[in-house]
């Protein structure tokens, strides 16, 4: 649900307005320490759950990362002018390398890649939510950088803010993230969504069913704010608020109104899972595409710094 609030459902809206480019980052997730007999699994899956929410190949391209080699090769590129030391500064990269005895070079590069995903389509616009925010501002820099030194060609894009903000998850005080165990399946059936959001944390001041009730300290009313009918909110706000609906059925009514919204969703889910070919032929489709756009930047890029030693004979 946090990917879908966060991201997803801002890239559906985003179709109309923009020319996107769409990757599912399967190079950006050797990272982890996942098993790599299940990345081919969670790519066509994550395909699936992209499409499903309404990402429509035929107004947007979607690929998969690494089907397009000109991102490595312009990370590369990119290597030669991004700083170490604006490297080290990330947050992420100060958070995630204390869980590490040795830090693996592609922790510390990850950004640089990150930049080449964006860069590599010249893109002028990403969406972004907060915590990328200084993943974006290296991307600048480094357009930045390496145009001071070989001519102006990479824009330096801005920022697309979500419409949803930050989204906290079920247990109301990190992010939601499944590696943290706070999320919710916008594909689980009916019962799995129950089973997940009544675990919600609410206003933790409020004890007993009857008790009057902050909704403006209730992670579970701002996920109302986002899924739940606007005109059920004001009730719901008004009875928490008064201790005449207790705070397990506030939360029915939230999964309620995440089952109603994601049903499209999950019906589209079923049908590709068993059309699987369809996905991968989608997918084939956007990465031809998206080389089309990538060897021209690359050409481009490699002839600008040097790297095209057949100019000289």
């Amino acid at each position: 649900m946090g990917n879908y609030l966060g991201a997803l459902r801002q890239w559906v809206h985003m179709q109309d307005e923009h020319e996107c480019f769409y990757t599912i980052v399967d190079q950006h997730a050797i990272l982890g320490e996942g098993d790599p007999a299940d990345l081919p699994a969670r790519t066509l899956d994550m395909a699936i759950s992209v499409l499903a929410v309404g990402v429509d190949p035929e107004r947007c391209t979607l690929f998969v990362q690494s089907d397009v080699p000109e991102h490595i090769e312009l990370a590369w590129l990119f290597n030669t002018v991004a700083p170490v030391g604006d490297l080290e500064r990330m947050t992420q990269y100060k958070d995630k390398s204390q869980r590490y005895d040795s830090i693996p070079v592609g922790l510390l590069n990850y950004p640089v890649l990150q930049a080449a995903d964006i860069l590599v389509y010249r893109a002028d616009a990403v969406p972004v939510g907060e915590d990328q925010r200084q993943h974006l501002e290296l991307t600048r820099d480094i357009a930045r950088k390496w145009n001071a030194r070989y001519g102006e060609y990479f824009p330096e894009p801005g920022a697309i803010i979500p419409e949803a903000g930050r989204i906290k998850g079920l247990d109301g005080e990190a992010k939601m993230s499944k590696s943290l165990g706070n999320t919710v399946g916008i594909l689980a059936d009916v019962e799995g969504v129950w089973e997940r959001v009544r675990t919600a944390v609410t206003d933790p001041q409020r004890v007993r069913r009857d008790d009057p009730g902050r909704p403006e300290v209730c992670n579970v009313f701002t996920l109302h704010k986002l899924i739940t009918d606007t005109d059920l909110i004001p009730d719901i706000e008004e009875q928490c608020r008064a201790g005449t609906r207790g705070c397990v059925d506030c939360k029915r009514i939230f999964a309620d109104s995440l089952v109603r919204e994601c049903a499209p969703f999950r019906e589209r889910a079923e049908y590709l899972r068993a059309h699987t070919s369809e996905v991968r032929d989608i997918l084939e489709a956007g990465a031809d595409r998206a080389r089309a756009v990538t060897r021209e930047t690359l050409a481009e890029a490699r002839s600008r710094m040097g790297i095209s030693w057949r100019s000289a004979l």
